[in-house]
């Protein structure tokens, strides 16, 4: 269990660094309560890490679900009831798991999977384009179509292009200029800077 401390401790914390700030996103543009994200977080990297057997695995909230369960908490008229179906769903997952049915997934056509994180990945970036020319009038970039600031995306989108705000832009074309920097092998070979994650470190810069 601990033969291999020097690399698993610093490649927690980097998880660590990178997953807190995706927990609490995905939940709050899932629509759920912030800790929820936390709480997922940690049943998935602790009690699914320690159940699955497996050496590498990656487990948590996902933005892949994000509009998923948004849909399921309109639907169903609360957190709470997400909570309870999301219990039902996990007991027939483990009925499956028993009876070996995951077989099953094979039948799925990896397309439409591919197809739906791409739908999503379209999503958030269009929702963010506003938020990078300095526009907030929605400021936490909701998701659906018709915003709560009476805007759809697009016209969102054509808004913020009317009058940027160049400090936002310039902070934008840092922050993504840093990201992309920080992944070039003259950084990644350096012993501390790689453990450092881009995305936090933009974060900061941009504080």
């Amino acid at each position: 269990m601990f033969s291999r401390i020097k690399q698993d401790l610093p490649a927690s914390i980097v998880v660590f660094l990178v997953a807190l700030p995706l927990c609490l996103g995905i939940a709050v543009a899932s629509g759920a309560p912030p800790v929820a994200g936390i709480i997922a977080g940690v049943v998935g990297g602790i009690v699914v890490g320690a159940l699955s057997g497996s050496p590498l695995g990656v487990s948590g909230p996902a933005a892949g679900l994000t509009a998923i369960v948004a849909m399921g908490i309109a639907e169903l008229g609360s957190f709470e009831a997400l909570l309870a179906a999301t219990v039902v769903a996990g007991l027939i997952q483990l009925g499956l798991g028993i009876a070996r049915a995951g077989i099953i997934a094979y039948y799925f056509p990896s397309s439409v999977i591919k197809g739906m994180l791409a739908g999503i990945g379209i999503i958030i970036i269009l929702k963010q384009i506003p938020h990078a020319l300095g526009d907030d009038k929605d400021p936490m970039g909701d998701e659906s179509f018709d915003q709560p600031d009476k805007l759809n995306t697009f016209q969102e989108i054509a808004v913020a292009l009317e009058s940027p705000n160049w400090g936002a832009v310039l902070i934008t074309v840092a922050c993504v200029l840093l990201m992309v920097i920080w992944e070039r092998p003259f950084i990644q070979r350096n012993q501390m800077l790689r453990y450092v994650p881009g995305p936090l470190l933009a974060v900061g810069s941009a504080s």
